[in-house]
């Protein structure tokens, strides 16, 4: 007993592969299984249990993939919906795909813009970009909660610090920027708290 892809020819002829616990059965004598059939089937099967736990771990190890990485193109989806629509005899059915909706930048005082990626209300954190214009200060601010700061254009001083493009600045909780400011203009990506305090 095992699961096992194997290739079944229907009586129109044509050939569709499906994961089945053909318990030594000839591959003629299995039929193919909805999934939610045959995980009931399957989890009552001693050796398809343990079959299914030796996967786990690599299944598992997909939910920490980025998803965009996981996402096939537009392209792809289109034949892999023609071809099991070929396979079952169905209309080809392509899943609406979730456009991204590139944030916009929003100038939220003279010279500052932020452009919000995600926000985490019960964390309150946020993640964003923010884009300095030459010879902008940002206002002097406590950390609410730990700040990671990401350069990725122009250059960026933070109090006594001079930060070039690849640079990373990490401020923990409770920690005061008394002066934060561009001469050349710059472009970061900040992880932080969305309750810090203008001082």
């Amino acid at each position: 007993m095992s699961l096992t892809v194997i290739s079944v020819t229907r009586t129109n002829g044509s050939t569709r592969r499906v994961i089945g616990c053909h318990r030594g059965e000839p591959e003629r004598n299995v039929r193919w299984i909805p999934p939610r059939r045959f995980a009931s089937l399957a989890s009552a099967c001693a050796d398809c249990r343990q079959e299914m736990e030796a996967l786990r771990p690599i299944i598992d190890s997909f939910v920490s993939w980025p998803i965009d990485v996981l996402r096939p193109s537009a392209s792809l989806w289109g034949r892999l919906a023609r071809r099991i629509a070929a396979e079952t005899a169905g209309a080809p059915v392509v899943p609406v795909l979730p456009r991204w909706a590139e944030p916009e930048w929003k100038e939220v005082a003279p010279g500052i813009s932020c452009k919000l990626l995600a926000t985490d209300t019960e964390k309150n954190r946020v993640s964003m970009m923010g884009r300095l214009a030459p010879g902008t200060d940002y206002p002097p601010h406590r950390h609410h909660d730990s700040e990671e700061l990401h350069l990725l254009y122009g250059e960026l001083i933070v109090d006594d610090t001079k930060l070039h493009p690849g640079d990373y600045l990490r401020a923990d909780a409770d920690s005061v920027d008394h002066r934060v400011w561009s001469e050349t203009g710059c472009t970061c990506v900040l992880l932080t708290s969305s309750h810090d305090a203008f001082l």
